[in-house]
């Protein structure tokens, strides 16, 4: 049987929504009890509220490090109320039972992301009287309802309005909910101390991700897929975006896009990018943002149908023009921003209309450092993302020829390009624009050829990238004879000097980075 809702426990810090849960609860007889500053704000309402320290003949004390930890607290909720000896120890030391528990936790996750944080600030955030009431609560889900979260209170008012208890099943959902809020707690607190000791990574690695959504299927129709955040994800991430307009996203879809705007974010001018199968087809920057959308497309036209595109700055109307061109599709479009024209003209003008995803992400800010987790049977593997700038000093110029301003410009963006492609990774570049990619070959100069045949005549006096060292000089005059004028390269290979040589006989730049991107 359902135990009525008598007595609520309440001690919260967010204070989102109290108001009308605690003023539900009293209308329906419910005695409040409650803590600190929690117990002010609900007398601050009107309502009569018990002091817990009243009720426990314990003051709070140690600057309130000491308020709920005592067995008449926690006697009330871990007592189980089918069982004959517990009830009789609840009788004979006075404590009362709590049928409700309403707990959020100190903000642990906003104090140490505040700058300037100490280390004493951010020890005092971490809570430990709430984690043990919701582990107890939970715990003994089976008559008492533990609430952590302020989109839960109107299930339970509700609840309490129809027929003054819970049902079995929210309470073990809740509880369930609960002991993930916990952990995800715990999580954050253990990986601000590895952080704070200097350890990259910790002997013990606790993930917490919240389920933002549920997808229609995975890579394929009989896999299935969700979609979650990390707590501490950026506001210009597709986790944290607004779609506005289309079709529900899909996992290939997330996936494109998530390529798509790391392309665009890395680019310092108006860009677009194009993605087909989580490889750019097409990519450009310009100084006019229509301009560089049409340029993308025009990357490679056959592969852009049906693509996924990522943008940089705002979308406008002559923007929006160029990608609504008849005869073209595009699956999904993400961007900081969407001006409204540009959004009647994309929704209402192209065949796709109401099919294409738009998606807004706001203002993107520069690629912080982060890590990259890939799934391996019985583990995972951890590295820091591949995701910043490289260090333009240590590039060096190898060969007699070098290159001009234009070609290190040029140089620069292939070389930002290259590295979100799938290795073995060759790109060809001519005006800030991508004229052929060669991805995912188990031979370099295979990838060669492709770029070379994807570029066709834009090979003439375009510049070639490639994400690791050239193993021999064969890939050298397949790029001369095409009319490339200057590669970039990591260098490091037994065959540099070969290489090097190549490039000189046919009067081709080259410059070493000294740094590899491989993308498995």
């Amino acid at each position: 049987m359902d135990p009525n809702i008598e007595r609520a426990l309440i001690s919260v810090s967010d204070k989102t929504g109290l108001d009308t849960l605690a003023r539900r609860l009293a209308a329906r007889g419910v005695e409040l009890y409650s803590t600190g500053g929690t117990r002010k704000f609900l007398e601050s309402l009107g309502l009569t509220v018990y002091d817990v320290a009243a009720y426990t003949g314990f003051p709070e004390m140690m600057d309130g490090r000491i308020k709920t930890l005592h067995p008449k607290i926690h006697g009330g909720i871990l007592a189980r109320r089918d069982n004959p000896e517990d009830l009789a120890a609840m009788r004979e030391h006075g404590i009362r039972g709590f049928e409700l528990l309403v707990v959020n936790l100190y903000p642990f996750a906003a104090t140490v992301a505040k700058p300037g944080v100490t280390d004493a600030e951010c020890i005092e955030n971490i809570d430990i009287g709430g984690p043990s009431l919701i582990r107890a609560a939970a715990k003994n889900h089976a008559f008492i309802t533990v609430v952590t979260e302020p989109g839960q209170y109107s299930a339970v008012a509700d609840a309490v309005d129809s027929t003054g208890a819970t049902t079995y099943e929210l309470r073990r959902q809740f509880a369930a909910v609960a002991f993930a809020n916990t952990a995800k707690y715990d999580g954050m607190i253990a990986g601000w101390f590895a952080r704070s000791s200097g350890e990259a990574f910790p002997q013990q690695l606790s993930l917490s991700f919240e389920r933002r959504d549920t997808l229609r299927y995975g890579e394929n129709p009989h896999q299935q897929a969700a979609l979650y955040a990390e707590p501490t994800a950026a506001s210009d991430t597709l986790v944290n975006a607004q779609k506005l307009n289309g079709k529900e996203l899909s996992y290939n879809n997330l996936l494109d896009l998530d390529s798509a705007l790391a392309i665009v974010r890395a680019l310092p001018g108006p860009a677009v990018s194009v993605i087909k199968h989580n490889n750019p087809c097409g990519a450009a920057e310009a100084e006019r943002l229509a301009d560089a959308a049409r340029r993308a497309l025009d990357g490679d036209p056959v592969s852009a149908f049906g693509s996924v595109l990522g943008i940089n700055r705002p979308v406008d109307v002559a923007t929006a023009e160029e990608l609504s061109v008849p005869g073209q599709f595009i699956e999904a479009i993400v961007a900081p921003s969407f001006e409204p024209a540009a959004l009647e003209l994309l929704t209402t003008k192209p065949k796709w209309k109401a099919n294409v995803r738009l998606i807004a992400v706001g203002k993107l800010s520069p690629a912080a450092p982060c890590w990259d987790f890939r799934r391996v049977v019985g583990g995972l593997l951890v590295q820091s993302a591949d995701n910043l700038a490289d260090d333009t000093n240590g590039w060096k110029v190898v060969t007699s020829r070098a290159p001009d301003d234009a070609q290190l410009r040029e140089l620069r963006f292939g070389w930002e390009l290259v590295r979100h492609v799938k290795s073995n990774a060759i790109v060809v570049s001519r005006d800030r624009a991508l004229a052929g990619v060669g991805a995912g070959q188990m031979s370099r100069v295979d990838s060669v050829k492709i770029a070379l045949e994807k570029a066709g005549e834009r090979a003439a006096g375009a510049i070639l990238a490639s994400d690791a060292f050239f193993p021999f000089a064969d890939s050298i005059p397949l790029a001369a004879q095409a009319g490339v004028k200057a590669i970039i390269q990591p260098g490091g290979s037994k065959s540099d000097n070969d290489v090097i040589a190549a490039c000189n006989e046919l009067g081709l730049t080259m410059i070493f980075t000294g740094c590899r991107h491989f993308k498995h």
